[in-house]
């Protein structure tokens, strides 16, 4: 961790503690970093609980507003819908109790790169909510970032979130390969239609936000965000460098326009999120008994 506290934790001062405290880290000449750390696992399991049962912009209200944890509702086919999304069932046995380890770990993360994205860039970026479906596939995250007067897209963000054990092969072999389909803008419509839906719920009026959406295709005002979780053996710029080595193949971009993040977990990163799994669980069990 040779380079670690270069910059000040970005922290909110609300009425509660943030999930997660987060600082960007050097890399290399090619790339920035960002660096995550969990400050508050309890709240952090709470907020992943809360978007599991389909309630992400009331988990940006929380973030915002540094409110304590509680779910806007909570009903019983809710909150078995979102245990059955933390459980592993990897036979596939019907009636569904679970999802594979990988689906089930792959939607926890994306929360949390979600959280991040939320605390790194501010509470008024508009930001896609993370996939409730533990099957949906395509596009892992986009952010928009708007003019003060909504009328301009600034910059657009693209996430790939993977939670892997082999974070330098999947950041090269798939990673880098859907980054480059996006920058010679394969599948643009799927970011269109997700820009115009955010643009519409960011209180842009719909006459104008079809015409702003097409803005994401500007590969000049677009950033590339690969996000890892990742044991403390990589938490250093050496471990960066290696692992997000050749980004600089997409092309064009300024150094900013490409970063690479990493939530540093104890130990091995399958048994942490199992743990977090389990807090969510037991955070869900106990809405039941509070009739939330």
């Amino acid at each position: 961790m040779d380079d670690i506290g270069k910059s000040a934790p970005k922290q909110s001062t609300g009425k509660t503690s943030p999930p997660l405290t987060t600082q960007s880290v050097s890399i290399d000449p090619k790339c920035v970093g960002d660096r995550w750390v969990v400050h508050d696992q309890d709240r952090l399991a709470r907020l992943i609980a809360v978007i599991a049962m389909g309630q992400a912009a009331h988990a940006a209200h929380i973030l915002k507003e540094s409110l304590p944890m509680a779910p806007a509702f909570s009903d019983a086919d809710l909150r078995q819908e979102a245990r059955i999304r933390m459980t592993i069932q990897e036979d596939g046995k019907t009636p569904r109790t679970g999802y594979p380890r990988w689906q089930r770990d792959g939607f926890m993360f994306e929360a949390i790169s979600w959280i991040a994205a939320r605390q790194v860039y501010g509470q008024e970026v508009l930001l896609k909510d993370p996939h409730v479906s533990a099957t949906s596939q395509g596009l892992d995250g986009l952010m928009i970032e708007l003019s003060s007067d909504k009328s301009v897209v600034l910059m657009t963000t693209i996430f790939e979130d993977k939670c892997t054990d082999n974070p330098r092969d999947t950041f090269l072999n798939k990673v880098i390969p859907a980054f480059m389909d996006r920058h010679k803008n394969k599948r643009s419509a799927e970011l269109v239609a997700t820009a115009s839906v955010l643009l519409r719920m960011g209180g842009v009026d719909p006459s104008v936000a079809a015409t702003m959406a097409a803005s994401v295709m500007d590969r000049t005002q677009r950033r590339y965000r690969a996000a890892f979780a990742l044991p403390k053996s990589l938490d250093s710029q050496t471990e960066r460098k290696k692992l997000f080595k050749n980004y600089d193949r997409i092309t064009g971009l300024a150094q900013d326009r490409r970063v690479g993040a990493g939530l540093i977990v104890d130990g091995d990163v399958r048994d942490w999120l199992e743990k977090l799994a389990t807090q969510v669980i037991a955070y869900i069990d106990n809405l039941n008994k509070k009739k939330v």
